[in-house]
């Protein structure tokens, strides 16, 4: 079910409050939701020796939200320069980083050494050769093409940019050895919002097939493997929640296996990010517009800026209207288009959907977007990304980012002049 029972029960009757004070649109995260998700996945994990959870940095890139999942136990997966910038700031060193980046360049390479290095993981054989000093330790992102099915989101593995293909793997491993390295890890990521747990247990276990395979081939024992993200949520009210219990028993049971067969198991990491804060997170906006067409058409003050999911993928996010149920059964229940302001005609958060009466100053929460929801906001017609606040647990709301300005916007139009002639 799209957000749980107790995120509603805790922020519904004190939201419109909340929008009056801090003015809509916004997206709010629920820190109790986070907690209880990052206790839940530890626990499904306890019996795993190694185990642990690199939150994939590019789903929430809030310093607020980083430092909470610190605390909670969490190392980051980063991919750009900012997002290393943003790991350190929350406090995070060395091999509690890991750098998954692909096209990396020279500069990328640079920061990635600095402040205490982080653990470099290679998307290409060819990298081996531009990193400028080769750490100790090191891992690659292996593609095992054919052998797998990706999904429409990350792609099939044949036609994806990621990762080293199973006929380069073990060259990449000895170009990284004759560069210096000592320590390896093997990582992969195949899907995303993938919500059967029997696809990541077979990911774990083509992982172990690999390392016992790079081990029989080069005699290198790997640290760890880490099985991606890719841990899928159900944004839709009848879809199943994934089922990261199973998933960790059985990963526990392949990698005592591994260790009984080979005298030695690798750790177990994961990079998961939509698991970890996709549902404790919504966008809220009101109403300001009904529109009368072909269609009915609820226009909000919110635009695809805030939330791009559906527009580029087509993906669902559940909505309610605050005060008001919806039913099928209802009668009165209209299909409409919730749709933003952008020059855009897939700038819509829902299309037909069956919602109660909107009037406008309604509040809209559209659920699910706690992951991949702000981060990929953009400024195409000059739209302005909203604010972002954190529900507490004893149920005050802190503003964690302010919304952005027409200040902001300018800001890269005020430089020194400069030139080139030839």
């Amino acid at each position: 079910m799209p957000i749980s029972n107790d995120f509603r029960q805790r922020l519904y009757p004190q939201l419109p409050a909340i929008a009056e004070h801090f003015g809509t649109p916004f997206h709010i995260y629920d820190e109790a939701g986070i907690r209880a998700t990052m206790a839940r996945l530890h626990a499904a994990f306890a019996k795993v020796a190694g185990f642990k959870e690199y939150y994939a940095v590019k789903a929430l890139p809030n310093p607020r939200i980083l430092a909470l999942l610190r605390e909670l136990g969490c190392g980051f997966d980063c991919s750009s320069i900012a997002e290393l910038v943003l790991a350190r700031q929350a406090g995070a060193r060395g091999e509690e980083i890991m750098f998954t980046s692909n096209n990396t360049s020279p500069e990328e390479f640079a920061v990635a050494a600095q402040d205490g290095g982080c653990i470099l993981n290679l998307d290409d054989l060819s990298l081996v050769a531009k990193v400028p000093q080769m750490p100790e330790l090191v891992c690659f992102r292996y593609n095992p093409g054919a052998e797998r099915s990706g999904n429409s989101i990350i792609g099939n593995p044949l036609e994806a940019k990621y990762g080293v293909p199973h006929a380069q793997l073990l060259d990449a491993f000895r170009a990284a050895q004759a560069r210096g390295a000592r320590r390896f890890g093997l990582h992969t990521m195949l899907a995303s919002n993938e919500r059967d747990h029997r696809y990541m247990v077979q990911t774990v276990e083509m992982l172990l097939q690999v390392a016992a395979w790079v081990q029989a081939e080069l005699g290198i024992r790997l640290e760890f493997i880490n099985m991606g993200g890719g841990l899928g949520i159900p944004y839709r009210p009848e879809e199943e929640a994934f089922d990261v219990e199973a998933l960790g028993q059985q990963a526990q049971a392949l990698l005592a296996d591994f260790r009984t067969r080979h005298g030695h198991a690798p750790a177990l990491h994961m990079e998961s990010g939509r698991y970890i804060t996709g549902p404790h997170g919504v966008l809220v906006t009101r109403a300001i517009n009904r529109k009368e067409s072909y269609r009915t058409y609820i226009g909000v003050d919110a635009c695809m800026s805030a939330l791009m999911r559906p527009g580029m993928y087509g993906a669902y996010h559940h909505i309610d209207v605050v005060g008001k149920t919806a039913s099928e059964a209802n009668p009165h229940d209209a299909l409409v288009d919730v749709v933003g302001s952008l020059c855009e005609n897939n700038d819509k958060f829902a299309v037909q959907r069956p919602l109660p009466p909107v009037a406008d100053g309604d509040l809209l929460v559209i659920h699910d977007t706690g992951a991949h929801g702000h981060a990929m906001g953009f400024n195409y017609n000059g739209k302005l990304r909203p604010q972002e606040l954190l529900l507490r647990p004893h149920g005050s709301v802190e503003r964690i980012r302010r919304a952005e300005t027409l200040q902001d916007y300018f800001a890269t139009l005020q430089f020194p002049a400069r030139e080139w002639q030839p």
